[in-house]
């Protein structure tokens, strides 16, 4: 694969690969390069986003506040600082090669509510349109633990979905995904190419190696896993060096993530990726090969249920082994469907004293996950 390929590019830029960690400054040489890089990308005709850590790392150096874990207020006071520098600092930079930035602050919420979603969606399309750059970050100064992200590399990956983007490039201090952590172990091999998020995958993440860095291989293959089942292709490298775009172009060491053949459908993207589940179905195995076969969930094969969710909410719907298969918008509260579960649907109007809808969750509101096959009765 390469990244010549791909028409419309977001770009993920961890902290520690933008602020220098001993100092606290920001990399502003590095920065111009990167820069460079995307003007060149532009300048084939290529639309480009930018995904920034980097507001709370600034902020703190610059109001003196101590190492190690912030408070909420820290956190909060340090990105309102910070987050002007790192504005100004974007903007400098494209200025001098003749590009405009425009900068978007997202909350969870931005993403998960459908109306402010398409808001969120209308406002970067329309500065693509007016050859503007998007520079995007986590709104840290009004999010609070409930409602964080908690890293960029998911928020990078949700901007992606959101756009409908070709590529999502997250730029880190490692250049791919390994077999093991390489920093602790020397046999790890690095793996070019990942066609599917497998849980062997999975058990090859490690943890955050850098004290400004939130995520770490966890959360890349986390974002991985959103943006490859909305098209998206994704690719970790290790942006540490100047010109990181152009040493891609070139056939830089690096990981791909490749999409997936048949990508949902923009309203399911939204479910698959942009919504915070609040509750938990559990179906028996008839309900689980309905659903399998493209039906929609009924009451009747519904055994047990878990979350206070209301109704239009997110959930996750689960055969009996725990196995998540599926997730979906629920059409009943959550005590309406205590009533309901395990009967038939033509008991709903006895069970509730009005007329409503058969379904728990339509097939159209619904998303299969990859899932094990379901053994025959």
């Amino acid at each position: 694969m390469r990244l010549q390929d791909q028409k419309r590019i977001v770009i993920k830029i961890g902290s520690a690969t933008l602020v220098d960690e001993k100092t606290g400054r920001l990399r502003a040489a590095w920065l111009q390069t990167l820069i460079d890089d995307i003007a060149m990308l532009k300048a084939q005709g290529k639309e480009v986003l930018i995904v920034s850590s980097g507001a709370i790392a600034l902020g703190r150096r610059r109001t003196h506040l101590p190492a190690g874990k912030l408070k909420l207020e820290e956190s909060q006071a340090a990105a309102a600082i910070g987050q002007i520098a790192l504005g100004e600092a974007y903007a400098d930079a494209l200025h001098k090669v003749d590009l405009t930035a425009g900068q978007i602050l997202l909350t969870f919420e931005d993403t998960e509510e459908r109306r402010r979603y398409l808001n969120a969606r209308a406002t970067l399309t329309k500065l693509l349109e007016l050859d503007a750059v998007p520079i995007i970050n986590e709104n840290d100064t009004v999010a609070t633990s409930e409602i964080k992200f908690g890293d960029n590399d998911r928020l990078a990956a949700r901007v992606a979905t959101m756009i409908s983007a070709d590529c999502l490039i997250l730029l880190s201090d490692i250049d791919g995904l390994y077999t093991a952590p390489p920093a602790t172990n020397p046999d790890a091999e690095h793996i070019p190419i990942i066609e599917h998020i497998t849980p062997a995958i999975e058990a090859m993440a490690g943890s955050a190696g850098s004290s400004l860095a939130k995520g770490g291989m966890t959360t890349k293959i986390a974002a991985a896993k959103i943006a490859v089942n909305a098209g998206a292709n994704m690719i970790i490298a290790n942006g540490g060096d100047y010109n990181p775009l152009k040493a891609l172009m070139e056939g830089g060491k690096c990981s791909w993530f490749t999409a997936v053949a048949n990508p949902i459908t923009q309203r399911k993207r939204w479910i698959n990726g942009h919504l915070e589940p609040q509750g938990i179905l559990t179906l028996d195995d008839g309900a689980v090969r309905a659903l399998l076969s493209g039906k929609s969930l009924l009451p009747a094969g519904v055994k047990a249920l878990d979350g206070n969710f209301a109704k239009g909410d997110a959930v996750i719907i689960r055969r009996l082994d725990g196995q998540e298969i599926a997730r979906g918008l629920i059409g009943y509260d959550r005590t309406e469907a205590d009533q309901i579960i395990g009967h038939k649907s033509s008991d709903i109007p006895a069970l509730l004293g009005y007329d409503g809808r058969p379904e728990l969750i339509h097939r159209d509101d619904m998303v299969l996950r990859d899932h094990e096959p379901v053994t025959p009765i």
